[in-house]
């Protein structure tokens, strides 16, 4: 008789549970890098549509050098190359309108009248600065990006193509639901409670909601998130028709001066290939609503949209162009200008990705790859994420006491040992310490009962 066969059977590891908060540009690229490492199943929670916010109104301008010099430089840089990877993966050209493009800035005066200053007859070639449908009366022209290092993509179209192959060839799971709080669930896992009841719970969970993002209790009690309402319009030039026709693929960043001593402002203008022209400004402080479908435009901005756009070229002027949207969306900003990218302290396994300003849809790739090899692997290859660290923004509490033996604690709240150390405090039973915010974060507190609170104040801990 023979001896029997002994078999193996391996199985393949077991994949991570992600959920991801956020349909948005940031929460679609890292459900589709997660998905497409193999390790992670992912669902992604959108209480709107995908898309609905900035991730769909804004411009979609890249760029590969422009943030160098400065912390998001590694970021950008990884990221523009991943949108060109991205392109030829999905054929971006086609789907959502990638393309390079040449970037000019140029001053533009409101009291300025006649053609441009720098235009010859021939348009944008020898002899010429700017392309000949730029016939206002524009100066200074630069050159600051060429197709080299500059490039375009629709962002409505590309975040919904993204999502479309995660969900169709990597298995991404889209739930619509409104994310109310976040935290620690059954046997070490995260837990996301929906409105109306729900609970969703995986092994990491990723906020990615912009600058909804401050509006969750779990974020917005301990660092600050804001949002920045910008405007734009979207024309479509009558004489130019479908297919771009003359509107050339410049990018034009503009400093315009208003009339009588008014305030200069940043103007953009992005021609786009299906023959739109993209226009946007007037960006300033807003409170972030409820809902991203409540964010509308103020109608004083979009007349100096219009206004800039018509003093540019007269193809874009009212009557000439067909005014196909006025919107505004909401930008996510942190208080240093930075975004948050990493695991937020005090909460296993709960991620953030926020805060990308102008260049969430330049960052979005590199963010989200980023953050999927650091739930994954424990670590990011991609890009250095150490300084979008969230523990930097953490807001701390602090307390002005005096010591029963008489020492005083100096008004500002902090010790006078060397170093940024701070002064923790347990309300319940008035307990305090002097602990430097590294250790704190981690939860290494001791504390001492030999002090009498006088203020609690609240402070910002940076680095």
């Amino acid at each position: 008789m023979s001896e029997p066969q002994t078999t193996t059977t391996t199985h393949p590891p077991l994949r991570r549970r992600v959920i991801v908060c956020g349909g948005g540009v940031i929460g679609v690229c890292t459900s589709y890098y997660l998905c497409k490492s193999g390790g992670a199943a992912v669902t992604l929670i959108e209480q709107s549509s995908i898309a609905c916010a900035a991730s769909g109104k804004a411009g979609g301008f890249l760029a590969l050098d422009w943030c160098d010099g400065g912390p998001l430089s590694s970021l950008a840089r990884s990221s523009f190359n991943l949108h060109r990877q991205l392109s030829d993966d999905l054929d971006g050209p086609i789907s959502y309108g990638y393309r390079p493009l040449n970037a000019l800035s140029f001053t533009i005066r409101d009291s300025d009248h006649g053609p441009s200053r720098s235009t010859g007859p021939g348009g944008f070639g020898p002899g010429s600065d700017v392309p000949g449908w730029v016939n206002g009366p524009v100066r200074d022209v630069k050159s600051i990006g060429s197709a080299q290092t500059t490039a375009q993509v629709d962002p409505f179209m590309f975040t919904r193509r993204v999502l479309r192959e995660g969900v169709e060839k990597y298995g991404v799971e889209v739930v619509k639901g409104r994310v109310v709080s976040v935290g620690t669930a059954s046997e070490g896992h995260v837990g996301v409670a929906l409105e109306g009841g729900g609970v969703v719970e995986g092994d990491a969970v990723v906020l990615a909601l912009g600058p909804w993002a401050g509006k969750l209790g779990v974020l917005g009690s301990v660092m600050r998130v804001y949002g920045m309402k910008a405007h734009s319009v979207v024309l479509r030039p009558k004489e130019v028709g479908k297919g771009g026709g003359g509107i050339t693929p410049h990018a034009l960043f503009l400093s315009y001066v208003e009339e009588r001593g008014g305030k200069a402002t940043d103007p953009e203008v992005y021609p786009r290939p299906n023959g739109e022209v993209y226009i946007c400004g007037a960006t300033a402080e807003c409170e972030v609503p409820d809902d991203p479908e409540q964010v509308t435009p103020n109608p004083d901005s979009i007349k100096i949209i219009k206004k800039v756009a018509g003093k540019v070229s007269s193809h874009l002027a009212e009557g000439e162009a067909e005014v196909k949207v006025e919107q505004a969306c909401i930008l996510p900003y942190t208080d240093d200008g930075i975004p948050a990218i990493g695991e937020l302290p005090g909460i296993k396994g709960c991620y953030v990705a926020t805060g990308h300003s102008c260049w969430g849809i330049l960052n979005a790739p590199a963010t989200g790859a980023a953050l999927a090899e650091l739930i994954l692997d424990g670590h990011s290859s991609i890009v250095d994420l150490s300084p979008f660290k969230p523990a930097r923004l953490i807001i701390c509490y602090a307390l002005k006491v005096d010591w029963l033996d008489g020492t005083f604690v100096r008004p500002d709240g902090l010790c006078a040992t060397s170093g940024p150390s701070l002064l923790f405090v347990e309300i319940d039973s008035l307990q305090i310490t002097g602990s430097n915010p590294a250790s704190a974060l981690g939860g290494a507190i001791f504390w001492s009962s030999d002090v009498r609170i006088q203020t609690i104040i609240a402070i910002k801990v940076y680095g």
